[in-house]
Formats: structure tokens, C-alpha cells, sequence
């Protein structure tokens, strides 16, 4: 069997496809929930309920713009006005702290 220009052609695009996926897919930039006394409250919550929701609830408490509050990053995204806070929507908790069941 005898491999035309055509399928060269569908060759490269497909390696092109992967290459460029592979090079957008580099390490994660967001912190993950540090495993300390601080955040313990977080990972009982969410080893108990195993929900990431509930466990987000207990969030606002420390993290918020103001006196007192833990700041956040100058890009950091805005939490949507009246919305859930869903810090674990990006910020990962560590593998080590967390039970599966």
C-alpha cells in the first residue's frame, strides 16, 4: 500500500493537534489548599460531606477583602455578587488530607 501526499498531510495536522495541546497543558498556576490547623476545618468538612460546596462555605470566614480578612491577589477573580464563593473550583486540596470513601 502505497501513502499518498493526502495522508501526510493528515499526519502532520494530527501531530500539530497534539503537539499544541501538549504545550497548553503545562502544570497547574493555582495554589492548593495548604494542609495546616488553619484550613483542618475544610478537609474534616469535606472528608465528612464530600462535597466541595459545603466544604467552600467555611471559605468566607477568613478570606475576604477588608480589615481582618485575608486578601486576595490583585488577579484574582471576583467572587460574583450574591453567588457562591467556589474556591475549590480551581484550588485543589491536597491529596494527603483528603479520605475517599
Amino acid at each position: 500500500m502505497r501513502v499518498s501526499k493526502k495522508d501526510w498531510l493528515f499526519v502532520a495536522i494530527i501531530v500539530a493537534v497534539v503537539a499544541i495541546f501538549w504545550a497548553i497543558s503545562g502544570e497547574e498556576k493555582t495554589k492548593r489548599v495548604p494542609l495546616d490547623a488553619t484550613h483542618q476545618a475544610s478537609y474534616d468538612l469535606f472528608n465528612k460531606t464530600q462535597s466541595k460546596m459545603e466544604a467552600d462555605k467555611g471559605c468566607p470566614a477568613c478570606h475576604f477583602e477588608g480589615p481582618g480578612g485575608v486578601p486576595f491577589p490583585a488577579k484574582h477573580p471576583v467572587k460574583p455578587q450574591g453567588g457562591p464563593m467556589r474556591c475549590l473550583f480551581c484550588h485543589k486540596l491536597k491529596a494527603a488530607g483528603v479520605q475517599q470513601k
